[in-house]
């Protein structure tokens, strides 16, 4: 499978999810379902040259993807390794297991919203699309959203979490969220942009300064992707 396909068959199960959630059917175009504790996910490749941002060093984009994100992917498979032997054990104490659930949960959010993340980048900032449309019908005017968005992402500044724009299926409505610990995000809600605001994200490029380094993740969003996502959403909707 290739990046892409991959991207789209996540972006296809969470909205299957997302319906099913909403009380909509799922799409027909669902693919078979894995294993619930497979415990074999594999980091997806970056889709842009980490050299060629605007604003974000090659440095900073590689720190983050192979220490932050794989690491995600390492510990999730490892979880779902230890949960998956859990299984044969109906001894094994709750508060224990309650441990692993939460992990779990946490390094499962951190995994796809990383992803959504590095595949929003490489592109020119300049929106466009039926996205666009529908992010100023739904806030006033696009300069209206962005400004929320923005302001979203700087109420995380200096703590830990995410600004994600997302679809919600149960209102029929797009919001900003304001995510934190990568397990907040509101149910049935298919995320579009997930912009990470832990310094991770961004220490090392610009210190404290975080509005800078959202201005400079605007700059880099690909609006292509972004609206190939939207189109998944209103195809789901409309199934």
């Amino acid at each position: 499978m290739t990046e892409i396909d991959r991207r789209g068959a996540i972006g296809i199960v969470g909205l299957g999810l997302a319906a099913a959630a909403a009380g909509a059917p799922a799409s027909a175009q669902t693919p078979p379902l894995s294993p619930a504790f497979a415990g074999n996910h594999k980091p997806v490749p970056l889709a842009f040259d980490p050299a060629k941002l605007t604003g974000l060093s090659e440095k900073l984009i590689r720190s983050h993807y192979d220490n932050n994100y794989i690491g995600s992917v390492r510990t999730l498979n490892m979880i779902e390794t230890r949960l998956a032997t859990s299984l044969a054990d109906k001894d094994f104490p709750p508060v224990v297991y309650g441990g692993l659930k939460r992990e779990e949960l946490h390094r499962t959010g951190s995994v796809i919203l990383h992803e959504l993340y590095f595949g929003a980048l490489g592109g020119d900032g300049a929106a466009a699309g039926e996205v666009q449309k529908a992010i100023a019908a739904s806030f006033g005017s696009f300069a209206n959203w962005d400004a929320e968005f923005r302001r979203t992402a700087m109420s995380l500044a200096g703590g830990s979490g995410w600004c994600v724009l997302a679809w919600n299926f149960h209102t029929s409505s797009l919001h900003n969220y304001w995510a934190w610990d990568h397990m907040h995000q509101p149910v049935a809600s298919v995320p579009l942009i997930a912009l990470d605001m832990y310094e991770h994200a961004y220490h090392m490029d610009y210190g404290s300064a975080a509005a800078k380094y959202v201005d400079a993740f605007m700059a880099n969003l690909n609006w292509e992707e972004i609206d190939r996502r939207f189109r998944r959403v209103a195809d789901a909707r409309a199934s």
